[in-house]
């Protein structure tokens, strides 16, 4: 693999300040570097999605000299630059202020702070910033190993092995792919007191909340004090470990996308905007000029081939995220036209498809990425999802099927609240088929709580 590639792919996965830092310390490090100031003109963006860029830097020598250097930067760029937003020409369609406030996470950073501390191998490091990129606020890995292993390329032993290492880190409990794992995580770090609880966890975990805990304790064969006393310390732990690394503040998601509606179609753009431009500094251009091989020479032209390494790398981002929005545009264009309820199942594969990319390039690249649409903000994350046969032959999106969990839970009486049978077959009613642990996986998912709980909210 080529350091051109290497670069290109750890920028991929890169958030937009992730990206803005890391271009800051190239300006840093590479003194061949420096930060462009461009005027974009509105009416150099065209409609079909291209502008002429006016960045094109171009040095040649004359005719017979051999040594010095040839760069001509249109082949660096595989295409024309696609529009940045014009300087004040869209204000009427930016992101309502609304839209684009959430509640700052710290679990993501504080994850791969922790992991670039202890991780010594670059291969263990890059698997394991994948897989912090699937966990979610509450501190739970929400992807499978084997999706993350193919999106990789590795094997999920590979992944199962950082996903362990991970598990190890503060908070305890991170990083588990359901509630079991999660309190079993936190019970090792109790010691061997609390053995009965780890027990109590892996067989009763499901039957706890019914409290009958003298059927426990006849089957553990256990004092029924030693069960009462092993419940206590299963209260103490944390169902939800990421949520005390998520400050109150909150901070404004500057989408990397935009997509707004002319006449009868959607235009993409891409946000360029606090986001460095980078050329090669014009004085260094005349040592590359001096025919005569020496060190100073010989370091400029190291620098040199970093800088348009890093520009081409930086381009090639913006390329792939900007296809990769253009395609889920496609895909999801009765959504942008008519919302949730519109909204069809995709996979990686699909986009892959669509633009002839592989579906690791299209997993790292709408990583950490948010586009704005004419029906909110989202992250690029979010259209990718499976899919639910409906009893006539269609297939709904899954994420439609959540909502309508929801509203069900909704609208049910508070005195008897629906099982989650009873869901099964509201769905099923509506020609929805799944099993009714789908419904409790996403019930769950959804941070709605359990039948017995939600009806013991309601009574006095």
């Amino acid at each position: 693999m080529t350091p051109m590639l290497q670069q290109a792919i750890k920028l991929l996965p890169l958030a937009r300040l992730d990206l803005i830092t890391q271009i800051n310390q190239e300006l840093t490090e590479n003194p061949l570097l420096e930060e462009e100031i461009v005027q974009v003109k509105e009416e150099s963006v065209e409609s079909n999605g291209s502008a002429e860029s006016t960045t094109d830097i171009e040095y040649t020598k004359d005719k017979g000299e051999e040594n010095k250097t040839d760069i001509d930067w249109e082949t660096y760029f595989q295409d024309n630059f696609y529009p940045q937003f014009p300087s004040g020409g869209y204000t009427s369609e930016r992101p309502p202020i609304e839209n684009t406030i959430r509640q700052k996470t710290s679990l993501r950073e504080y994850l791969v702070w922790q992991l670039n501390l202890s991780a010594e191998d670059d291969r263990d490091r890059y698997i394991g910033t994948i897989i912090i990129g699937n966990i979610d606020d509450d501190g739970y890995m929400r992807s499978s190993t084997e999706e993350i292993a193919q999106s990789v390329n590795v094997t999920a032993d590979d992944v199962e092995k950082v996903l362990g290492f991970i598990q190890s880190f503060d908070p305890s409990g991170v990083g588990a792919r359901d509630i079991k794992e999660c309190l079993s995580l936190q019970i090792k770090n109790k010691g061997p007191t609390s053995s009965l609880a780890a027990l109590l966890i892996d067989r009763f975990l499901d039957v706890l909340e019914e409290k009958n805990f003298q059927r426990i304790s006849k089957e553990v064969n256990a004092p029924l004090k030693d069960i009462v006393e092993a419940v206590k310390i299963i209260k103490e732990l944390n169902p939800n470990p990421g949520n005390k690394y998520s400050p109150t503040e909150i901070q404004y998601v500057t989408p990397d996308v935009v997509v707004v509606k002319a006449a009868d179609d959607y235009q993409v753009m891409l946000n360029d905007e606090g986001i460095p431009r980078l050329k090669v500094s014009p004085y260094y251009q005349e040592i590359l000029k001096n025919k005569n091989k020496n060190e100073a020479k010989e370091y400029v032209e190291e620098k040199f081939r970093s800088a348009v390494w890093f520009i081409k790398s930086i381009e090639q981002r913006r390329q792939t995220i900007y296809k990769v929005a253009k395609s889920i545009v496609r895909f999801q264009r009765e959504f942008l036209d008519k919302g949730l309820t519109h909204l069809k199942p995709l996979v990686l594969r699909d986009v892959a498809e669509d633009i002839g990319m592989h579906e690791s390039t299209v997993s790292r690249v709408t990583t950490n990425k948010y586009i704005y649409t004419p029906q909110g903000m989202f992250e690029l994350k979010f259209f990718f999802h499976s899919g639910i046969n409906l009893s006539n032959g269609d297939i709904m999106s899954s994420v439609r099927v959540k909502d309508m969990i929801k509203e069900a839970v909704g609208g049910e009486l508070a005195v008897k609240p629906f099982t989650d049978q009873q869901l099964v077959e509201v769905l099923k009613n509506k020609g929805i088929n799944i099993a009714r642990r789908t419904v409790t996986k996403y019930r769950k998912e959804l941070k709605i709580s359990s039948t017995s709980k939600r009806k013991r909210r309601f009574e006095y």
